[in-house]
């Protein structure tokens, strides 16, 4: 088998086989193909595309590149493709480990304007987010829920490929997407699938009909691979919730969990956890939705939190919100915010120090911004906006002014976009 006749074969708008993709996959990860042969079938992909049955063998064949976890539990998990203020995993697993479902998570750390649950995790004092495989799955036996950043050998070959795509102008393909987060998800070993598939500014989906396809291809992998998968297409053309920022967000999520969170992240959180306690337990989504708000209005979720938090050496005692400089943002005309540039409210973050543009970059936990007024919101003329805290002597709020629109008319404002199952 030559790595030429593939790329040409796939070229000519072919279909490859299992053996074809697991050839290039394996000789890619063992140095045996080049780069270049590399980044030419996958501009060819890009191009030409791949059916389910491709999508299918090339997610398996990476999620098989490296290390598997092995689960002896019917464990669940939940992915979001990206969002800007999108605490929602810090809200749900302990929710749906309130409820017969085990949750193991593997997490990833932040890059560009979208957050990590990792970095959430890690602003709360002395938390560790590195466990053996034993303490992570003891964990789980015992409250039902852990959260652990992504091991170095836990599908290889999707760190390799996607380190490629990004330089070769060949992140953008549904098929090339929806396997890179799937390969990772299988590897993680969990038989139920929840994801979270952002739609808008601030999502990598900027439009419902790439969305769509997106999760949909995603479902068809997980039922492929024997695993439940539910996708929800949630909007994120305004920041979820009222806080930006790591500890800000960890702060908001106790809030949540204490049932006086904002409207849109206690939502798209209760719905999220129902459809993942939905699948597990084998249970209808109605039955699940009466649980879960059950369990978040008695306390026994927030309680589950903290229970986390202090399984894996954290002091939430110690999660104090501390910035050096306090800039306030002021309505300049009065009307109805229509828009807000979720994608250049996120960079502002990061500019103010909440987030990497380098993976290497180090974080200011306590940088970020807390939103007072949101799309259909009416404001005043030197109504309070917004405020951007930071460490840095660096004023935003021209910048963050000129990612809103205001009109005289509200618009329409959906949460929740679609449900693929």
């Amino acid at each position: 088998m030559r790595m030429y006749d593939i790329i040409e074969k796939k070229k000519n708008k072919l279909s490859l086989t299992k053996e074809e993709i697991a050839f290039f996959v394996k000789g890619y990860v063992s140095n045996e193909i080049p780069d270049y042969q590399i980044s030419s079938l996958l501009m060819a992909i890009v191009l030409n595309g791949m059916d389910d049955i491709e999508v299918t063998n090339l997610t398996l064949a990476m999620a098989n590149s490296g290390d598997k976890l092995k689960l002896d539990f019917n464990a669940v998990d939940k992915h979001s493709t990206g969002g800007v203020g999108d605490k929602t995993t810090l809200i749900i697993t302990p929710i749906v480990a309130c409820l017969d479902c085990k949750v193991a998570k593997m997490s990833g750390k932040g890059l560009g304007y979208t957050g990590g649950t990792i970095d959430k995790l890690e602003s709360i004092p002395n938390f560790k987010v590195q466990l053996s495989d034993e303490e992570f799955i003891n964990q789980i036996n015992d409250i039902n829920v852990s959260i652990i950043s992504q091991t170095k050998n836990i599908a290889p070959a999707d760190k390799k490929i996607y380190a490629l795509r990004d330089v070769t102008a060949t992140v953008e393909s549904i098929p090339l997407i929806a396997s890179s987060i799937m390969s990772k998800k299988i590897a993680s070993g969990a038989k139920n699938l929840v994801l979270d598939i952002k739609v808008g500014s601030g999502a990598f989906m900027k439009n419902i009909n790439d969305a769509t396809k997106l999760g949909q291809t995603m479902v068809n992998i997980g039922k492929n691979a024997s695993i439940n998968t539910v996708a929800i297409l949630t909007n994120m053309n305004e920041p979820l919730g009222n806080s930006i920022g790591n500890n800000l967000e960890v702060l908001e999520a106790i809030k949540v969990l204490k049932g006086n969170g904002p409207k849109d992240i206690t939502d798209i959180s209760i719905e999220l956890a129902s459809y993942m306690v939905s699948i597990t337990n084998k249970i209808t989504y109605e039955e699940a939705k009466t649980k879960v708000m059950e369990v978040l209005n008695n306390g026994q979720a927030l309680n589950r939190f903290y229970e986390l938090i202090k399984y894996q050496g954290g002091d939430i005692s110690k999660l104090i919100h501390n910035s050096k400089y306090e800039y306030k943002v002021y309505a300049k005309e009065c009307g109805y915010i229509t828009k807000m540039d979720t994608a250049k409210i996120g960079k502002i973050s990061s500019m103010l120090g909440a987030g990497r543009i380098k993976k290497d970059d180090l974080i200011d936990y306590n940088a970020g911004i807390v939103l007072n007024k949101k799309i259909n919101d009416y404001i005043n003329k030197n109504d309070l906006l917004a405020t951007l805290y930071t460490n840095k002597e660096l004023n935003l709020s021209n910048e963050y002014l000129s990612s809103l629109e205001i009109s005289d008319k509200p618009i329409e404002n959906k949460l929740i976009l679609g449900v693929i199952k």
